[in-house]
């Protein structure tokens, strides 16, 4: 479907979808050809397997345990990095016998499209742009457009209620922190087209929620209502700023209510993409995730490694990219590394203002020597409280792809793409309910929401 400059203007005008942010449009929606589709449809599922893995793998390192059925293997490293800098408070709760085998309801990996296929860079569980692609997919419908038929409505409404099967119709509150209000205009369009359904689905500020006696209720049309799901888009590192919280708090452990992102700090974690190529811990994805999603993962998560600056013994050396042709001993060796070699990216694991979007991103072979050296320096230095995650760089393929200029007219443009495809957890199963492309200019190295990007749906094209 081609779509006139000014319908698709005078559409955003009508209904701004993010707050003071602006992006290029396209006469087309993002074309993905067959076998794409099928191999994204299949990394849904790994990624809920990987979720389920991932949780067992910190229960068991926070007790103590073993984590093998078929031999022994003890990682009380692993929960000591996932727990480190975060608040006692949070720890306990993501441990919680309440919150067990509560996997995130909506998963949003960031795919780069590179040379060899699909690199994914990292997993998102409170991912914004639910709203958007679900507009968008209905701005250009079509056939062949992802999600064409209001999928992502039903999916949305059908993976919360889910959680509260003793209510026929849940009353869902989604509640938008001020560190996220640039999403709000976009998840009051998604309340608002629920609702039109009969959905009892609300947009709330976190300032809106009131505790009364053990329940989490909020003024609904004028009138106390308990609410039975959450749907949280704060992040956690923010919980501090938000007096509410310890009322949630109670609210989870003394009611049903349920909140869903849970607050599980290490759910969200850049790190544990790393943990997936840990040799130590092989064994146990070999164990944990079946043939088919291990495959998936190992073809397309780009060797990650943890950086955790220890002391060693002078015959050991790190797990980590060589240096000159050698392995290293300290991360400050990465320093030394030739341009060539620093085609790598250094990024915040998590729990911190700035582990989200590109705010942490030192990209290494964009960066000048002493850029490269301040960041790594800077890294070891916050490690105590704050890791970060070293990533192989997976460059963008280049495509051509039409946009429009400020005028109206098209022009054919070189763009480096990320798909986002957002995978609605139901039981065992995920369905793909939409997929948000990112086109930002060639020139760019890192992909992200961007003024000088196209934000556009996805549609199937063939091979």
């Amino acid at each position: 479907m081609t779509l006139a400059y000014s319908v698709i203007r005078e559409a955003l005008a009508a209904q701004p979808l993010f707050e003071d942010k602006t992006w290029q449009i396209s006469p087309e929606a993002w074309g993905i050809r067959a076998h794409e589709l099928k191999e994204i449809e299949s990394i849904g599922l790994a990624c809920l397997e990987f979720y389920r893995a991932m949780e067992f793998l910190y229960i068991r390192s926070s007790e103590g345990k073993n984590i093998l059925r078929n031999g022994k293997l003890e990682t009380a490293w692993v929960a000591d990095y996932l727990n480190r800098g975060k608040p006692d408070q949070l720890i306990k709760h993501g441990l919680s016998p309440k919150l067990r085998n509560n996997q995130p309801m909506i998963i949003r990996p960031d795919l780069l499209i590179t040379e060899t296929g699909f690199a994914l860079t990292e997993i998102d569980s409170v991912p914004g742009g639910i709203g958007l692609t679900a507009f968008l997919n209905r701005l250009y419908a079509s056939e062949t457009t992802i999600g064409h038929d209001d999928r992502m409505l039903d999916l949305f409404i059908e993976s919360l209620s889910a959680l509260r099967p003793d209510k026929e119709n849940p009353i869902i509150g989604i509640v938008v922190s001020d560190e996220a209000a640039t999403y709000r205009p976009e998840m009051e369009w998604l309340a608002a087209e629920l609702q039109e359904r009969g959905k009892r689905v609300y947009c709330l500020h976190t300032s809106d929620l009131l505790p009364i006696g053990d329940r989490l209720c909020a003024d609904i049309d004028g009138n106390p209502e308990e609410l039975d799901i959450v749907y949280r888009f704060w992040e956690m590192f923010d919980i501090p700023n938000l007096p509410i919280m310890d009322a949630v708090f109670n609210a989870i452990e003394k009611t049903p209510l349920v909140v869903t992102p849970p607050m599980r700090t290490f759910q969200e974690e850049k790190m544990n993409l790393a943990l997936f190529h840990h040799p130590r811990l092989d064994p146990f994805w070999r164990e944990q995730l079946s043939r088919r999603s291990l495959r998936v993962l190992q073809k397309i998560i780009p060797r990650s490694w943890i950086m955790d600056p220890v002391d060693l013994p002078p015959n050991a050396v790190l797990d980590a990219p060589l240096i000159g042709g050698q392995p290293i001993h300290n991360w400050m060796q990465l320093a030394e590394a030739s341009k060539k070699e620093r085609n790598l990216i250094v990024k915040l694991s998590g729990f911190h203002e700035n582990a989200w979007g590109a705010r942490s991103v030192i990209f290494g072979s964009d960066a000048s020597k002493n850029e490269w050296e301040d960041g790594i320096r800077d890294v070891i230095k916050e490690a105590s409280v704050s890791l970060s995650v070293l990533q192989n760089y997976e460059k963008p393929i280049r495509r051509t792809h039409p946009l429009y200029r400020a005028e109206g007219a098209v022009r054919d443009s070189q763009v480096r793409v990320r798909l986002c495809p957002y995978y609605f957890v139901k039981g065992d199963e995920v369905e793909l309910g939409g997929i948000l492309s990112t086109a930002c200019p060639a020139d760019k190295k890192i992909i992200h929401g961007m003024r000088d990007a196209a934000m556009l749906p996805s549609r199937v094209v063939q091979d």
